[in-house]
């Protein structure tokens, strides 16, 4: 490895320099990458989750409350009397929102160690397949998943600026066959693309995350297969399907 600024006094008279190859950083590499896959995976876990209850849009009402409100409903009184109204329910959203601020220092911090160390030179297709091309756009996604959450907040919990103007709180039902309705079909094509992000995201993060903390063992490779390939698959299609449904009529 070729040392940058090196004593060259001290090369000429058969002396080794003691200088560092780079300055030590101020949080180590295997901290960083370990609280990336921690984060990762409760984001994984999340998405799941969120994408099982949000599939109650399809089930019949329940004395003329529809499922999803009363899904809705469960989340705000989660703990009660224990916690206060939607009280559990904030304390989800903060660990949230404390996981993605380190997911994100995480992810340039990393990247840019990355590229300090390389160089001039580029490590390409050395996976090969969709890990690849997932690797090469983790930043990317990782963006554009940003934008989409602060544009779904918008849209479904806040009821600002993007949202349909009939948002109602609490009216979970209703808010989302509004703000899929055919003429804001605009909406419901930034989902759609906001879940194909999340794919290659979730498809090379879960790889990661299993292979940084360690679970990849001799027979790893299947469960491996599961964790990567098809639970990703099956939270965007579970994702897609409800706008798709919406826009298109099958759902009323």
């Amino acid at each position: 490895m070729t040392v940058q600024n090196a004593d060259r006094d001290s090369i000429r008279h058969g002396k080794i320099t003691e200088k560092p190859l780079r300055e030590r950083p101020s949080f180590p590499t295997w901290a960083i990458k370990l609280t990336m896959a921690i984060t990762g995976l409760l984001f994984a876990l999340f998405v799941l989750g969120h994408m099982v209850g949000n599939l109650k849009l399809f089930m019949p009402a329940t004395d003329g409350v529809p499922a999803l409100d009363s899904y809705g409903e469960f989340l705000r009184t989660i703990g009660y009397p224990l916690f206060p109204r939607e009280g559990f329910l904030w304390i989800i959203r903060i660990v949230l929102l404390v996981a993605i601020v380190l997911h994100f220092y995480g992810a340039f911090a990393l990247h840019g160690r990355s590229k300090r160390s390389r160089g001039k030179f580029k490590r390409t297709n050395l996976m090969g397949g969709l890990q690849s091309s997932a690797a090469r756009y983790m930043l990317v996604t990782g963006v554009i998943l940003l934008l989409f959450i602060i544009f779904h907040l918008l849209d479904l919990t806040i009821g600002a600026g993007v949202a349909s103007a009939s948002f109602e709180a609490g009216a979970v039902h209703n808010n989302m066959l509004a703000t899929f309705a055919p003429e804001r079909w605009w909406v419901t094509l930034i989902y759609v693309i906001a879940n194909l992000a999340l794919f290659l995201h979730l498809t090379h993060g879960i790889y990661l995350a299993v292979s940084d903390l360690g679970w990849l063992g001799k027979r790893g490779h299947a469960i491996m297969v599961i964790l990567a390939y098809w639970l990703p698959a099956i939270v965007v299609i579970g994702n897609i399907i409800l706008p798709l449904s919406i826009t298109f009529g099958l759902v009323s």
